[in-house]
């Protein structure tokens, strides 16, 4: 054999060994968790693969959701067919993903069999006493207690007039710029001190926003991130993060209370969230600990502030993307305006809930970007849903995402078309911005309240002007696009 020959025959035995040395690894996973379960289910497991050791399917899923989210989930259609459900490994841990309506739906509203299932990085960060870390009957009694401050008719119409006068404000602001913004950035700063002004009220004065704001972005960059405590990691910088930020609205806590002794029980004062988190009582007589408050607080900034500004910026880039939705809104709000009796300062909760055109546009944006592409759960027991086996342990992907840009729930579901949810009643989990059943968001009316009161005086008054309009989105931790829309945004004349 020629010298060329022998050195053909070892590049074909290496590339032989590692093809081989490459199958064996793929199948490392299937081998350690599912075939420890052969002849122990009643029913089999979703179809699909668990991916690599260790990895699982991360690395699929993180270059899916740098420019095609979608492609991930409809790569697994294509590949196994319409089951709904699909077998994986993601966030360190063997899955299943469920992304049909009814399925979504049996998940979400199975407390009985389901628990919360976040990933590490997200309990560790979110904290043991917050709604992402209460057992269900827990969760229950908190809900109770904390729904009225939040979403009730009485707090929301006492919202209306803080959110109107700094959308007000910012939106005159950043018209008055002379050079672009940073239109998401922007937004971020607007809603955190709506957000905080809400949970603190006066005492937000004494604070450093820009610290606050700051600490919160890198609480969100180690939400789903992988929780590994070392220098580098989104992770580590997240949980010191967290870290301050306990520290800082245990400062507050201690303040609000000093305060509080201090006003004799005949003088009136206005109360905040954070007051009323600390006066309400369970039908026993029980206050919210002080880890309570503190835990509530720092996952009702977060996901508030976060989900108001992301809502709000897409719903204007869908706006001005569509100019006939953008001139029929406008035209709804210019008749509220019309029919407004001269005596009437601002707006209220009756003119707000006239807007039902806007609330389809917001709507619409939900389905179509899906701030959220996933709530995540985790079976207690072997659970069979559909002919298939949800084994004790496993994690349940409810994969929002998925159910939105169903060609087979929403006719053209890339089109942004708000004119889908008129004369429309949506099946029950084809929906789930704000999550189904006894976990949904308590924050979900007062995050559109702010959505809309700012989308009012912007469509009045405001048109946006991007600079890259062509620029691509990124879609991790939330969908943004990745120069924070640089914009000017300019007043009407």
């Amino acid at each position: 054999m020629t010298l060329l020959g022998s050195l053909w025959l070892i590049l074909v035995a290496a590339l032989l060994g590692y093809a081989f040395l490459l199958g064996l690894l793929r199948r490392v996973n299937e081998w350690y968790y599912v075939s420890r379960l052969q002849g122990k289910l009643q029913h089999p497991l979703p179809p699909g693969h668990l991916g690599w050791p260790l990895l699982g399917n991360m690395p699929t899923f993180l270059r899916a959701f740098k420019s095609n989210p979608d492609s991930f989930i409809y790569d697994l259609v294509s590949r196994y067919g319409r089951t709904g459900m699909y077998r994986t490994y993601l966030f360190g841990s063997p899955s299943i993903i469920v992304c049909t309506p009814e399925t979504c739906r049996k998940v979400l509203t199975d407390d009985e069999n389901l628990k919360l299932g976040y990933p590490p990085s997200t309990t560790a960060l979110t904290g043991k006493r917050s709604l992402h870390g209460i057992s269900n009957a827990e969760h229950k009694r908190l809900r109770r207690l904390i729904t009225s401050p939040i979403t009730g008719h009485e707090a929301l119409s006492t919202y209306i007039g803080l959110i109107e006068h700094a959308s007000v404000k910012r939106l005159e602001e950043l018209s008055s710029m002379n050079t672009p913004c940073e239109f998401l950035t922007e937004l971020r700063k607007f809603a955190f001190k709506v957000f905080t002004t809400i949970f603190m009220g006066s005492d937000v004065d004494h604070v450093d926003l820009a610290l606050f704001e700051n600490l919160y972005k890198d609480l969100n960059r180690g939400m789903k991130s992988l929780a590994i405590n070392l220098p580098g990691f989104p992770f580590y910088k997240a949980l010191k993060a967290r870290k301050k930020l306990m520290k800082l609205l245990q400062g507050l806590v201690d303040q609000k209370r000093r305060t509080n002794n201090t006003i004799t029980k005949t003088k009136r004062r206005k109360l905040d969230m954070m007051d009323l988190l600390m006066e309400v009582k369970d039908e026993d007589g029980r206050q919210l600990e002080d880890e309570d408050i503190i835990d509530l607080l720092l996952v009702f900034l977060l996901a508030g502030y976060e989900s108001s500004a992301h809502g709000i910026l897409w719903t204007i880039i869908y706006l001005t993307e569509h100019p006939l939705v953008f001139q029929r809104a406008k035209k709804e709000q210019e008749e509220i305006m019309e029919t407004r009796p001269l005596s009437q300062k601002g707006l209220n909760l009756k003119e707000i809930k006239q807007m039902e055109y806007l609330s389809k546009v917001i709507d619409e944006m939900l389905r179509r970007t899906s701030i959220s592409f996933a709530n995540f759960r985790q079976a207690k027991v072997d659970l069979n849903i559909n002919g298939y086996t949800i084994p004790k342990g496993w994690k349940v992907l409810v994969w929002n995402r998925g159910v939105h840009m169903d060609p087979e729930t929403y006719r053209n579901p890339k089109e942004y078309d708000p004119s889908r949810w008129e004369n429309h009643t949506a099946r029950a989990g084809s929906f789930l911005p704000f999550g189904l059943g006894s976990r949904f968001c308590p924050g979900s009316d007062l995050a559109k309240l702010e959505i809309t009161i700012f989308l009012h005086h912007f469509l009045l008054n405001y048109r946006m002007e991007r600079i890259n309009p062509d620029c691509p989105a990124t879609y991790l931790p939330v969908p943004r696009p990745s120069d924070n829309c640089s914009a000017r945004i300019i007043k009407a004349t």
